[in-house]
């Protein structure tokens, strides 16, 4: 008996259909894990992106807040300057009223000729009132290096609280996308 030719084809092509299902399965079922995949992935990413922003939020009021206080700071600072003027003054008129102790050391030196047992006390006093005019000499230089050095903090802040506004003002264009 001879078997029909035909016969072979169709088992062929039974045999390439049944593989053909079993690959459009398992294509399908491998569509199905790729989109698990890509929810769970995009999930995870806008979870970090609402984090990411509410992070940016809070670094932009913390922002805000250096910048007003370096405002306070320079304010304070300008308030300071103008006080250190004044007593820079105050210390130039005091150092000016001490050169006035020339004359009261010689009237010392005087009364030391007329009263011989003061002499040895208006030596000592005279002697103090030296050290002192020389010390309120070295306190006004002193003044005026704070004063010069309060002036350039004053400068150095108003810069820095510059610096701090615009390094912010980026941030604050992630403001209206926050919630």
């Amino acid at each position: 008996m001879r078997e029909d030719p035909r016969r072979a084809v169709i088992e062929v092509i039974q045999r390439l259909g049944r593989e053909t299902q079993f690959h459009i399965d398992e294509r399908y079922r491998h569509f199905q894990i790729t989109d698990v995949v890509i929810i769970a992935t995009s999930v995870l990413l806008v979870v970090g992106a609402v984090f990411n922003v509410y992070h940016a939020r809070l670094l932009y009021q913390d922002f805000n807040g250096m910048v007003a206080n370096m405002y306070s700071m320079h304010d304070h600072l300008v308030t300071v300057d103008g006080d250190m003027a004044t007593i820079t003054a105050n210390m130039n008129a005091f150092e000016s009223h001490m050169s006035h102790m020339d004359s009261i050391n010689a009237r010392m030196a005087s009364m030391a000729s007329t009263m011989p047992q003061i002499r040895a006390n208006t030596n000592a006093i005279s002697s103090e009132m030296n050290s002192i005019e020389q010390s309120m000499e070295m306190v006004g230089r002193g003044m005026g290096v704070i004063d010069t050095r309060v002036h350039a903090m004053t400068g150095g802040v108003a810069s820095m609280r510059e610096g701090m506004g615009q390094f912010s003002r980026p941030v604050s264009g992630f403001l209206p996308f926050m919630p």
